[in-house]
This record gives structure tokens, C-alpha cells and sequence, in this order.
């Protein structure tokens, strides 16, 4: 077999194109953005203070994608050091020859960050690349998707980081194409939400690829929980808490029962509720009272505190997964997967709520009869929008609105106009003037013409959250 030359390195040009192109990009936006009034010239805080408002976003998405570039090239090196670094080489290898024990520390060290964030580096610059063969024939990566949107800089290392580490715990159990269509998804998930968003697609899809392993994962976690109580020496008490799905599932529940309580009244439109009296605590103090006030009912109380007859755990699952004991289901306002085990038996100790809803015992259409929506039509339309159908905050903190005002547009109290929204993206829509498109599985939200002139629509709610079924099937 003849054996085939390595292609030529790349010249400095050709290797860091992107970036340069970038850089220049970000350059013309810089200056685009300083007033029309006069040069300006001066330390990075000042002209950053002299922006426009448009200007600052055009310098900010501009920064973002230099550091993406950035982020990819350094990735490469951070690989190359490690290849160089490697034991074969011993005390002649690249970090031990500079002093350092490995290439990690080396890489933090040049880096000024932490050793976990040279190791995502590290891994995440070896899995993407080319492979080589003994004969030097150049392989594709491990993982194309996630190679080609790096060396696009349309997602981060923290994106391909997670996805890579998924795809390494749950590719060995799965098919080899399922595995490529579901990396596909990703990265094409990953390039259009933030990270926090990305991470609950990562774990369905795990839980997808992977359906045999939930369960045992699930028995870990359940291993690991625990709850600490120790007395500070001034006298505060210290509680801390690791809780597996299932046993957080009830106790998150309740305690957001209470907090979104107290922050319905204190907004404008909880008028109809009785005001909270200057109501100052912090979120997380609301939390520590709520637990308290959890604890008390139950070493005495005798009537349920009223927040709580709303506070349900919403488990969704399939009636074949229900019925068969076979794939997973999901705890609203939690990300992790559960088994169908757990599912069944949390089903046996708790209220079903059929997943069918729009029955003749389920009316989901009221028209003008009701202001508010009911349990039932907030349960289809969190179905729907999965949280905020905006920004995708938990389901525990979001209320169902209406689309065409109640009292201003006489809009009618059925699903067809409803939305789910936290408070901030509630107020925010309607100041700023988006229209919400909502259809029985999607919802569009067009911005007004300030924040885009064009007015392209934006897949909110769960379809453009989550990891879907048509991205995967």
C-alpha cells in the first residue's frame, strides 16, 4: 500500500482566516458605533461609554465571535501541547520540559484559568480533531457536527464540551446513526440557546440514546442524597441538602408554591390579591421561610396553607412508557430524566393528570365565561411552552397570559390565546411591542421593528427549547 504524504500545513493566513476576518468585522462595528459628533479616542471604558445603544450590541455579538474564534484555535493548541506532553515522552515531553507536571497545569497556567478549564480545553481540542492513520491518511473527527460548528464558531467550548461528554457516556450503548442524527440536533440546538437551555436538551437526548442507562443512573443519584444540619458557632443553622430527582420533585414544588405567591402580590397585576405589605426579602430568603412555614404545617397545622392546594408535581411521560415500564419520563421544573419505574410508582402515590387533556370533563376553550385560565388549560399550555415560552425560565415561576388583552382587546380565555410567561418577559412584550403567533405545538414571537427591522419570527415554548422529536426521528 503506498503510503500518502501529510497535506502541507496550513499558513498562518489560512489557519487564522476566521479570526482575522473577525477581528476586522469587529473593528468596523467599534467604530460604527462611536457618535457622529466627533472622533473619540481614549481608554476602552470611555469609548465603550459613548456607544449608541444599537452600536453596543453590533461591539458585543462582534466580541463574542472573536472569543469563539479564539476559543477554537486555542482548543487546537491546547491539544497539540497535550499530544507533546504525553508520558511516552517522559521528562523530555512539552509541559515537563517547560516545568509543569502536565499539560493541564501548563494550559491554566498560560491561560490564567482554571485547571477544569484547561482539561475542557484539552478534551475538547482532541475529540473534535482529525484522526491520523499509522499510514498518515487524515481521518474525519469523532465528532464532524460539533468540529465543523467550532471551526464555524457558531457554538462555544462549553456547548461542544457538554456534548462531546454526553455522546462519550452514551454512544457506546447506541446506534452508530441514531448517534450522528442526535449530535446533528445538538449542535444545531447548541447555536440557537444558551447554554443552560442546551444542558436540558443534552440530557433527554442521553436519556434517548441511552434508555437502558437511566435507571441506574438514576439509582447513583438517589445513593448520593443527603441532608446536613449543623449550628454555626453565631448561631445560624446550616442546612445542606443533595436530593435525587424524586425526593427534590415534592419539597421544590412546594416551596415555589409559596415564593410565586408572594411574588404574584407583589406585582400590578395581582391587584385582585391581597397586597403583600413592603415585602423586601431576597428570593432565597423567601425560600428559607417557606421551608420553615412547610415545617411548622406539619407538626401542627391543621389546614393546608392555601398556595399549596395549587402546588402539583407534574410528571410527563408517554402512556406506552406508563404502561410498559420501558423509556423515561420528565418532573416539570427539573431536567434530569427519570426512569419509567420511578414514574409508575411516583404515578401510584399522587394525583394523574391525564396527559389527553380536552375532554367533555376537561373543557380547554372557555371564551369570555372566565378571566382566569384554569388548571387544566395551564397544564396543556405548559405542555406547550415547556416554562417560559420566552425565555425558557422554570415552569414554577411563570404564569398563563393572555395574548389579546382580557379587558382592552375582549380576548377570549381559550388556548388558542394563551401564553405561558415569567413575570420579566410579561412586562417586556408588551412595552416593547412583540407579537405573539401561537399554533396547538408552537409558538412565534415577532419584535418589533426597534430590536429588528426585518421582524423574522422567533421559534419560542418547547419547540425551540428543547431537543423535539422531529430532530431526532
Amino acid at each position: 500500500m503506498e503510503q500518502l504524504a501529510p497535506p502541507p500545513p496550513q499558513s498562518p493566513l489560512g489557519a487564522l482566516g476566521a479570526l482575522e476576518r473577525d477581528i476586522a468585522a469587529l473593528q468596523v462595528a467599534w467604530a460604527g458605533s462611536m457618535p457622529a459628533w466627533g472622533g473619540v479616542s481614549g481608554a476602552a471604558q470611555v469609548e465603550v461609554e459613548r456607544m449608541s445603544d444599537p452600536g453596543l450590541m453590533r461591539v458585543t455579538d462582534a466580541l463574542a465571535q472573536v472569543r469563539r474564534d479564539i476559543d477554537v484555535v486555542l482548543a487546537r493548541v491546547a491539544a497539540e501541547v497535550t499530544k507533546r506532553s504525553g508520558p511516552e515522552f517522559g521528562d523530555i515531553g512539552l509541559a515537563k520540559a517547560q516545568g509543569f507536571h502536565n499539560a493541564a497545569r501548563l494550559i491554566a497556567a498560560s491561560t490564567g484559568a482554571s485547571r477544569a478549564d484547561a482539561v475542557r480545553l484539552i478534551t475538547v481540542g482532541t475529540v473534535t480533531a482529525e484522526r491520523q492513520t499509522f499510514s498518515g491518511e487524515r481521518l474525519p473527527s469523532r465528532h464532524p457536527h460539533v468540529a465543523a460548528a467550532l471551526e464555524a464558531a457558531s457554538i462555544g467550548i462549553e456547548a461542544a464540551s457538554a456534548i462531546t461528554s454526553m455522546l462519550a457516556r452514551a454512544s457506546a450503548r447506541a446506534e452508530t446513526s441514531k448517534v450522528d442524527v442526535v449530535e446533528a440536533a445538538l449542535v444545531e440546538l447548541a447555536a440557537q440557546v444558551p447554554l443552560e437551555t442546551l444542558l436540558r436538551g443534552v440530557r433527554e437526548a442521553e436519556a434517548r440514546l441511552d434508555p437502558d442507562g437511566v435507571e441506574p443512573r438514576e439509582d447513583e443519584l438517589r445513593m448520593e442524597r443527603s441532608l446536613t444540619i449543623r449550628e454555626a458557632g453565631h448561631g445560624m443553622v446550616h442546612l445542606h441538602a443533595r436530593l435525587d430527582p424524586e425526593s427534590a420533585a415534592p419539597v421544590k414544588a412546594a416551596i415555589e408554591a409559596l415564593v410565586t405567591d408572594v411574588l404574584r402580590r407583589r406585582e400590578p397585576a395581582g391587584a385582585d390579591l391581597t397586597p403583600v405589605a413592603d415585602d423586601r426579602r431576597s428570593i432565597p430568603q423567601m425560600q428559607a421561610d417557606a421551608l420553615a412555614a412547610l415545617a411548622r404545617h406539619t407538626l401542627g397545622c391543621a389546614q393546608t396553607h392555601t398556595p399549596l392546594a395549587k402546588a402539583t408535581v407534574v410528571i410527563r411521560v408517554d402512556l406506552d412508557t406508563l404502561v410498559s415500564g420501558l423509556g423515561h419520563a420528565r418532573i416539570d421544573g427539573l431536567d434530569q430524566p427519570i426512569s419509567a419505574a420511578t414514574a409508575r410508582r411516583m404515578a401510584a402515590d399522587a394525583e394523574l393528570v391525564p396527559a389527553v387533556l380536552g375532554g367533555d370533563s376537561l373543557p380547554l376553550d372557555l371564551g369570555r365565561a372566565a378571566r382566569l385560565f384554569t388548571r387544566a388549560q395551564r397544564l396543556a399550555l405548559g405542555e406547550r411552552d415547556g416554562g417560559c415560552a420566552s425565555c425558557g425560565q422554570n415552569i414554577a415561576y411563570v404564569e398563563a397570559h393572555h395574548i389579546a388583552w382580557w379587558e382592552r382587546d375582549a380576548g377570549p380565555t381559550d388556548l388558542s390565546n394563551g401564553v405561558m410567561l415569567c413575570g420579566f418577559c410579561h412586562h417586556m412584550i408588551h412595552r416593547e411591542g412583540w407579537k405573539i403567533l401561537p399554533n396547538p405545538n408552537e409558538v412565534w414571537f415577532v419584535p418589533p421593528p426597534h430590536v429588528d427591522p426585518v421582524q423574522v419570527p422567533r421559534l419560542g415554548g418547547r419547540a425551540g427549547f428543547d431537543l423535539g422529536e422531529n430532530r431526532v426521528a
